[in-house]
């Protein structure tokens, strides 16, 4: 039942899962920041950002897959293994891109300043990237259906999501603590 209702529409599905999912995680590492002292409390402004452009990520997600599933349709070692490539080389970046570009947009600031963050945060991001994906879509691409396999990868993405706000806002993290300490 909630299979077919996932099914059904799976392009507003995958795009809403993205969105709530992208936020979810912000949601875990914003308690994290709380427990840790960091901040005070929850940021939903922050956690908003997340979900929007976690919703801007749905479509391409979706559609991805949908092309990788059409030009290498076979599950054998091999095909599984070229998708997990072009997923690391072409899609890691684009969603690493588009993701600090996104967030960066709705915090108003200047291109040069987005490319600026992404530059420093991109290699700790995409060495993350290849500890925690290949695996992940190595059981994405042999044994969930391709109607699920957004799902599954969001699922997965919670924990991916977590890393993604804490890099995204760890040095807001450390100002914060610094002007506490300077205060005291």
């Amino acid at each position: 039942m909630v299979y077919k209702g996932f099914t059904k529409n799976l392009l507003v599905s995958n795009t809403l899962t993205c969105g709530l999912l992208l936020s979810g995680g912000d949601l875990i590492q914003q308690r994290i920041e709380k427990y840790m002292g960091y901040q005070q409390s929850h940021d939903l402004n922050r956690s908003g950002k997340m979900f929007a452009v976690g919703l801007s990520q749905g479509p391409p997600h979706h559609y991805w897959y949908l092309w990788l599933d059409k030009i290498l349709p076979k599950t054998d070692l091999r095909t599984v293994a070229l998708k997990i490539v072009m997923d690391q080389i072409f899609a890691a970046p684009f969603f690493a891109i588009t993701f600090f570009f996104g967030m960066g947009v709705l915090e108003d600031k200047r291109m040069s300043e987005c490319w600026t963050e992404f530059v420093k945060k991109f290699p700790t991001v995409y060495l993350f990237d290849w500890c925690i994906w290949p695996p992940t879509q190595y059981i994405n691409f042999t044994l969930v259906p391709p109607a699920l396999r957004v799902l599954y990868v969001n699922v997965v993405t919670v924990i991916w999501d977590v890393f993604l706000s804490y890099i995204k806002h760890y040095d807001r993290q450390e100002q914060e603590k610094m002007s506490l300490i300077t205060k005291d």
